[in-house]
């Protein structure tokens, strides 16, 4: 009987599990377009770094390019605090860095991922830097490897980034550090919450406002793509929508917040986009 070999990428290393051709890895087409490397599927229970929160990891997926750019647009218009560029973008569980790049485009004060498995975060890196040569950054762009709860959040204003990266234990500390850490910075946060499964931790979190909830439609090429990509998962683990269901959220401060946090639905709740 042939031996079994664990697929290796081109450098020789060991992939992780959803990122071979045996796992169903396809493409998606904006890494065909750009030559970046942001497509896979990776299942949280192999997304193991050895940090104690490990385990409420969900999986890594790249975020479809529409639903970024729509919820992106819905964002910018709100009302904000400050021009565009004078925020700081930080993308936490920012995986191979798909919405980092996307985010680059825009002329943000500057770009940060942050990521705490080593692997994907040293592809990001050199998604990052074919971004810049291709001089398709117009934001200067950072990769961090660490937990989101070491993170150290920059001054002025910042609008985060959650493609679901986490359970709510961590979703639930990581509040209470932006509550700390912007504690008299009312309206400097802003939060786009993409496949916001744990929507219900930010309603208990006080001192947030919800700005937007409701579904964000890809687009038919990507509703096209990610069909494909997910169709060929070996264990059928995940299924594909033509939507994402979305939020957006607003730091207002614990002291106005109090006993007046917005426990609403939302403008835009309900709609079909």
């Amino acid at each position: 009987m042939p031996e079994s070999r664990t697929p290796t990428g081109r450098s020789g290393r060991k992939l992780l599990p959803g990122l071979s051709v045996r796992d169903g890895y396809t493409r998606h087409p904006f890494d065909e377009q750009y030559g970046v490397r942001t497509s896979g599927l990776i299942a949280g229970r192999h997304l193991q770094s050895g940090h104690r929160h490990d385990r409420h990891n969900t999986a890594y997926y790249g975020v479809a390019p529409s639903v970024f750019d729509a919820l992106l647009a819905r964002w910018r218009r709100a009302p904000q605090i400050a021009p565009l560029d004078e925020y700081h973008f930080i993308d936490l569980g920012a995986g191979m860095g798909r919405a980092v790049l996307l985010a680059s485009e825009h002329s943000f004060r500057a770009v940060t991922g942050v990521e705490i498995h080593p692997t994907l975060a040293a592809i990001a890196r050199k998604n990052l830097t074919l971004w810049r040569t291709a001089g398709r950054a117009r934001a200067p762009l950072h990769m961090v490897c660490q937990d989101v709860l070491d993170f150290t959040f920059p001054e002025g204003p910042c609008v985060l980034f959650l493609f679901n990266p986490f359970g709510a234990p961590v979703l639930r500390k990581l509040l209470r550090r932006v509550a700390e850490s912007f504690r008299g910075r009312a309206g400097q946060l802003d939060l786009l919450y993409v496949n916001h499964e744990q929507e219900h931790v930010l309603e208990l979190q006080p001192g947030f406002r919800r700005l937007f909830i409701g579904q964000v439609r890809r687009s038919r090429a990507d509703a096209i793509a990610d069909f494909k990509i997910l169709a060929n998962q070996p264990d059928g683990e995940y299924a594909s929508s033509t939507y994402e269901d979305c939020s957006v959220w607003r730091w207002t401060g614990i002291e106005q917040g109090r006993g007046t946090r917005d426990k609403g639905r939302g403008e835009g709740a309900g709609t079909r986009k």
